[in-house]
C-alpha cells in the first residue's frame, strides 16, 4: 500500500489543475492556466512542508484556518457591496432582488445583511457619502446618574 503525501494532497484541493472542455486541450490560455496552476500547487506544496518542518502548522489544519480566513473575508466583502448597492447608488439603488440573486441569498437575508459599520467601511474606502438612512445606528447608553436637565 502506498502511503500519501499530504502536502501535495492538500496543495492539489488548494490549486486543482483545471481540466479542458472539448477542443480547449490545445488553447494557448488554458495551456498557461493548466501550467500556471501546477506551478502553485508545486509551490504551495513546498511552503506546507517548509511550515511542517519548521514547526509551525499542520499542513490540513493550516490550510483550513486559511479557507476559514478567505471566506470571513468574503463575507465581508458581500456585506460591504451589498451595503454600496443599497445605500450608495443613486438615484435608486440596486434593488433586494437582484442584489439577492447576485448573491445566492433571499430578499430578507440581503435586507439584514449588512450594517451601519459596513456602510461606514464602504464610505471610508470609497469616500463616496451614503443616502439618509431610515434608522439611526442606535447610540450608547450613557449613564447619566438619573440627573434631569
Amino acid at each position: 500500500m502506498t502511503r500519501r503525501d499530504i502536502f501535495t494532497d492538500v496543495a492539489a484541493i488548494l490549486y486543482p489543475i483545471p481540466q479542458p472542455e472539448p477542443g480547449e486541450e490545445h488553447d494557448d490560455g488554458f495551456l498557461a492556466a493548466r501550467d500556471e496552476a501546477a506551478e502553485d500547487q508545486e509551490r504551495a506544496a513546498e511552503n506546507l512542508r517548509a511550515a511542517w518542518d519548521g514547526g509551525d502548522q499542520d499542513p490540513l489544519i493550516g490550510a483550513l484556518a486559511g479557507a476559514r480566513r478567505a471566506k470571513e473575508e468574503a463575507e465581508q466583502r458581500i456585506r460591504e457591496l451589498i451595503a454600496y448597492g443599497r445605500e450608495f447608488v443613486q438615484p435608486r439603488p440596486y434593488t433586494l432582488g437582484d442584489l439577492a440573486a447576485a448573491a445566492g441569498m433571499s430578499i430578507s437575508g440581503v435586507r439584514t445583511a449588512y450594517s451601519h459599520r459596513d456602510v461606514a467601511q464602504v464610505a471610508d474606502a470609497t469616500g463616496a457619502k451614503p443616502r439618509e438612512w431610515r434608522a439611526q445606528d442606535p447610540a450608547p447608553a450613557h449613564d447619566d446618574g438619573g440627573a434631569k436637565a
